[in-house]
């Protein structure tokens, strides 16, 4: 009768390695995940490594200070600390995880023995700004020390920054929800309506609508390059500029050249934003400058106009000029102001929605309400993309002249953020 296989004890180890993984992936922020990795290499390396105890070092302005201690550790005084030079911090630091006993050249033999430290294996997380230091029994394997804790500080690290990048995301989303219009106000006879669809958990685009005066609203979509935090503060930026423009009543033209100037001396990675703001009157007349972006459509009874271009993106040159528009909505005419999300939306044969759809899909709908005719455009696009999921953010405003005036459950704009 054969005897049964051994049980290769690395094999063991490593499956003790993946427990402590489990426990690290678990936790909620960067204290707890620190603290989950010292409690799992304890919990489970006890035996097999030797592992009897361990400290938490943090960086410090001097130096590294020990702010808690795990196991069976010798109590240390409060405010204890080592210098960035000390030996053993720089070699931790330069390789990530390191095994050392008292007789490691740089080592200082009072201070580990103070702290109960004969032998010690540790590690750097989180930038750096962690060590994490196990006393460590003298017949422990090195290799096995080194190989086990080098995974837990990959899964420690990896942790953190997903920790990090869920906390950005969260306030870029904050930060996009806290600009966008939760209400859209009246003027005259004109019918709102707008939404703002991200394609990750936060996007680059924004609208808005501001009341200027009783009989003037200013009009404005935006899209920054990028996604994040970084493309959410720069909208921001676009949002507080034209606000701050509008309420001490500038010009459009010097209005946009504050803010491109803003944009162009942003030390963001994501610094090019193309706009569009107009002001429209109760009469109809609407003045506009267009810096970049996708031509607004202008949907009258025989034609479409398009609201070209009157200047360049905001952000790559300083000294960036722009001039104005003017069109007038009359009676029954749309406009509708949107981003690349509708018409560089692509079907499986890689073919673009386009502005030709567009420009099709609001005189098909054009004697509808506003919410209408933007509930319409993106359904074609949902359509015509076959409800894939969107490559970029879908923002659309819409703006349609009545005979009547608008009612009031129309003009409440749809935003649609992830919670």
């Amino acid at each position: 009768m054969t005897a049964p296989a051994p049980l290769d004890p690395r094999k063991s180890l490593f499956r003790k390695v993946e427990k402590a993984i489990q426990t690290i992936e678990k936790s909620v922020d960067v204290a707890s995940t620190v603290a989950s990795a010292a409690g799992a290499v304890i919990e489970n390396f006890q035996d097999d490594l030797g592992v009897r105890g361990g400290r938490l070092y943090e960086r410090r302005d001097h130096g590294y200070e020990i702010t808690k201690t795990f196991g069976q550790t010798k109590p240390v005084p409060a405010g204890l600390s080592v210098p960035l030079d000390y030996a053993p911090i720089e070699k931790v630091i330069d390789d990530g995880v390191v095994v050392l006993d008292l007789s490691a050249p740089g080592v200082d033999r009072a201070f580990e023995e103070k702290i109960g430290a004969d032998r010690f294996a540790a590690i750097a997380v989180g930038d750096d700004k962690f060590i994490l230091s196990f006393s460590v029994d003298p017949g422990a394997n090195d290799e096995d020390l080194l190989v086990s804790l080098g995974i837990l500080r990959h899964a420690v690290d990896q942790k953190i920054r997903q920790e990090k990048m869920e906390t950005l995301l969260e306030e870029a989303r904050q930060i996009q929800a806290s600009i966008l219009p939760k209400r859209l106000p009246r003027l005259g006879t004109f019918d709102i309506a707008a939404r703002s669809e991200p394609a990750e958990i936060v996007g680059g685009d924004f609208y808005d609508i501001i009341p200027t005066s009783e009989q003037i609203i200013g009009v404005a979509i935006a899209d920054a390059s990028g996604h994040g935090l970084p493309a959410a503060l720069q909208v921001r930026d676009v949002y507080t500029g034209l606000r701050m423009g509008v309420a001490r009543d500038f010009k459009i033209v010097k209005t946009l050249e504050r803010l491109n100037r803003i944009i162009h001396e942003s030390r963001l990675t994501s610094k090019f934003v193309s706009l569009f703001y107009g002001e429209l009157e109760a009469s109809g007349n609407f003045i506009y400058v267009n810096a970049g972006h996708n031509p607004p459509i202008l949907s009258k009874e025989r034609e479409s106009i398009l609201l070209r271009q009157t200047g360049m993106v905001l952000g790559p040159s300083r000294d960036a000029a722009y001039s104005r528009g003017f069109v007038t909505l009359d009676i029954g005419d749309v406009l509708v102001l949107y981003t690349d999300g509708i018409v560089e939306a692509t079907n499986a044969r890689d073919q673009e929605f386009g502005i030709d759809r567009l420009k099709r899909a609001i005189s098909d709908n054009r004697s509808r309400t506003a919410e209408e005719i933007l509930g319409a455009i993106l359904q074609q696009v949902s359509a015509f993309t076959r409800g894939a999921v969107a490559q970029d953010d879908r923002t659309l405003l819409v703006i349609r002249r009545g005979t009547a005036p608008a009612v009031e459950k129309r003009m409440t704009a749809e935003v649609s953020i992830p919670v």
